[in-house]
């Protein structure tokens, strides 16, 4: 099944992304030029990504010891294949200035692009932490920091990396023991950085590259930390610069922001030959995602020792010995953090989709598998059950045995006709639910970020009241976009397993590495439960709660647009005539179920923090936020009913027709679990938080 058609009508039918091409900064494009750069991404994760998808999978990366005692990463040749007609393609660059090799393309049209990439092999890679990397340098970095290495990673001649978790510290940053200090000589002392000088090096502070420092520390879970798809490697390394004293200052806000190259480079941005004091300390081998290397990465403890005189300006490092790894400062010390969230936002939202690509891979996989799969008969019925009446009288009262035996009583027999032949398992209603539910889960997150997508591009180019709220919307939506499809679509992949039965269980089908690789998105980036807390202990309360309050009246926008198209169908006015009066019904009544989940989340906003405690506000954060996701979900697949419906209301087109049953499903068997999930929100919920350790 192709995801191409899924992709256009979200992009063109739905979002109308062509008349971004109106905008000054996107005048250059068209249809055309939008449908150019999705048929090549098509084309290269075809053809580049997933007849290798398996590879990658069993071959995951290996280490060998080089001659000076180094580890060396061995990825497969198709990994490099991949990687090379990636940055080929101009995607790494793609929504940036001409005058910096970009294409100034819409961020929707580039995230769409690059899902096909996350479709075919989520586990090559298609270069998000490059550009992230590389897009956070724009913002914050200085016009030679961007010209020597947001210039080479657009290009792909080197790639980029995020360096946050320590292996003591995991997601909490304010625990961060990396430390930098000023390069200027043995110890740190400043009284060598005249000696230093006198040999022709730069002193630290001014080094045209950045304030130079000497870093030490170790960074965990470092995804693409170690390889040579490139030739150079880009890390952004957080890390804390020592007071007077030599101690290390508590919190996050004195979190400072490092350029950490693999080789040193000079100003003009060329390699010098030598090595950074960065070193591999080893793998980590991971259930799935195995085809990019994931790191432990030791800084600034000697294995590549830095001394003046070889090429590099820099001072005798943090021993006097050439020790400590040498990283540029990026932005002000104390702001790395404040610097980080533009490319952890990038990812988030970067995650979220590789989610959602990862969910329609299975559901493509078991729909193809069910339509072939031939198994069992369908139930039928030949007359009531023995000894049964045709007519059974419901109890007034008693017990509800009673209850159930007077229903059997009506029952026809359950019967299959053996005679007749096998039929196909998508012919069996609890398949189409399992298929309905992938459906649901993968096409609505992929309709959620390509949203947030388009948000992105309104905040960059709309006006200023319009970039605002899209800014706004962008803060409430980010953890949704990225917690929602780590968790429905990996729910996905799991009733994809189901669909196949044991044959989904074996390595002999793609649908279990689909599982395997979607189960660390609910946790990096930003853990499930971070991102709870990070939207109902921060985003909903934001400026006055604006952001919620903005989000809130797009939901009901879209609501009263399904009553009235409900209602002119009634009286007969317009296009909505060509609607059955029975679907008329549902979007109406699709409507009221939104607008009641609405009312019940902001209910909900409100008792969580009836207290003021955030103890007892954000102990149920996780419940809070799988509520809030649903019903965004459920809002949007209602807004796609409304474009399917005004194009096609007759639903003569099958796959509008397979939208708005995916809507339908969504309405019937998902958004009542709100319910549940609010229940211990407003009751602030105290048994999970009120365990005691040694009752577990």
């Amino acid at each position: 099944m192709s995801l191409r058609p899924t992709i256009d009508f979200l992009l063109f039918d739905w979002l109308g992304a062509d008349a971004l091409a109106q905008r000054e900064r996107f005048a250059d494009h068209s249809r055309e030029t939008f449908d150019a750069v999705l048929d090549t991404c098509e084309r290269i994760a075809r053809d580049k990504y997933a007849p290798f998808n398996r590879t990658v999978d069993v071959q995951e990366p290996r280490t060998e010891v080089c001659p000076d005692g180094s580890l060396r990463v061995v990825l497969p040749q198709a990994t490099h294949d991949a990687q090379k007609a990636y940055a080929a393609s101009g995607m790494l660059s793609a929504a940036q200035d001409y005058d910096v090799g970009g294409m100034q393309l819409p961020y929707t049209i580039e995230a769409a692009a690059n899902s096909f990439f996350a479709h075919a092999s989520v586990s090559i890679g298609s270069g998000m932490l490059t550009t992230g990397n590389a897009n956070l340098l724009m913002v914050h970095g200085t016009p030679l920091q961007k010209q020597v290495f947001a210039a080479n990673e657009f290009a792909g001649k080197w790639s980029g990396t995020m360096c946050l978790s320590e292996p003591q510290a995991g997601s909490s940053l304010s625990d961060v023991a990396t430390r930098a200090v000023p390069d200027h000589g043995p110890l740190g002392t400043a009284t060598a950085g005249v000696a230093d000088a006198a040999e022709g090096d730069v002193p630290w502070d001014q080094d045209p590259l950045g304030p130079r420092y000497r870093l030490r520390g170790n960074k965990m879970w470092i995804s693409a930390g170690e390889h040579d798809l490139t030739d150079n490697i880009v890390h952004l390394v957080l890390a804390k610069i020592p007071d007077e004293n030599g101690q290390l200052p508590p919190g996050v806000k004195g979190i400072s922001l490092f350029i950490v190259p693999k080789k040193l480079v000079n100003a003009q941005g060329e390699l010098t030959g030598q090595r950074n004091d960065v070193a591999l300390a080893g793998l980590n081998h991971k259930c799935g995602w195995r085809g990019t290397t994931n790191t432990l990465l030791n800084f600034g403890e000697g294995q590549f020792k830095v001394l003046p005189g070889q090429g590099t300006a820099c001072g005798s490092g943090l021993d006097g010995q050439g020790n400590g790894a040498i990283g540029y400062l990026v932005g002000q010390p104390g702001k790395g953090l404040h610097c980080m969230f533009h490319m952890m936002n990038e990812a988030r939202i970067g995650v979220g989709l590789a989610a959602t690509m990862l969910g329609l891979a299975g559901y493509h996989a078991s729909l193809a598998y069910a339509k072939t799969r031939v198994q069992g008969r369908p139930v039928g019925g030949h007359g009531p059950a023995t000894g049964a009446s045709k007519q059974a009288t419901a109890p007034s009262g008693g017990s509800a045995v009673a209850t159930a035996a007077s229903v059997g009583a009506d029952v026809t027999k359950v019967t299959k006709d053996a005679a007749r032949p096998p039929v196909r398992i998508i012919e069996h209603a609890d398949v189409k639910r399992m298929l309905l539910a992938q459906k649901s889960y993968g096409e609505g997150a992929l309709a959620l970020a390509l949203y947030c997508a388009r948000l992105v591009d309104e905040q960059h180019t709309g006006n200023p009241e319009a970039a605002d709220d899209a800014r706004l919307l962008l803060e409430v939506l980010t953890p949704i976009a990225k917690s929602w499809p780590s968790e429905w679509c990996l729910e996905a992949n799991s009733l994809a397993i189901q669909v196949h039965g044991g044959y989904g269980y074996t390595r002999d089908f793609p649908v279990e590495q689909y599982w395997r690789d979607n189960r660390l998105n609910m946790i990096h980036e930003g853990t499930h439960g971070i991102q709870a807390m990070d939207l109902l202990g921060r985003k909903v309360l934001m400026e006055q709660g604006k952001g919620l309050k903005l989000l809130a009246g797009r939901m009901q926008a879209t609501a009263r647009r399904a009553v009235d198209l409900a209602q002119n169908h009634a009286s007969g006015q317009g296009q909505a005539t060509a609607m059955g009066t029975a679907q008329a019904a549902d979007l109406a009544q699709q409507a009221a179920a939104l607008l009641a989940a609405l009312k019940a989340v902001g209910d909900a906003t409100q008792a969580a923090w009836a207290t003021g405690n955030p103890v007892e506000a954000l102990a149920n954060a996780v419940p809070y936020m799988q509520a809030f996701g649903h019903t965004v979900l459920a809002w949007i697949w209602l807004d796609v009913a409304l474009s399917v419906v005004a194009q096609d209301a007759k639903l003569n087109i099958a796959a509008n027709q397979g939208r708005i049953s995916a809507g339908a499903y969504f309405y019937a068997y998902e958004l009542p679990k709100i319910e549940a999930w609010l229940h211990v929100v407003n009751r602030r919920e105290p048994v999970c938080a009120n365990m005691p350790e040694d009752a577990f």
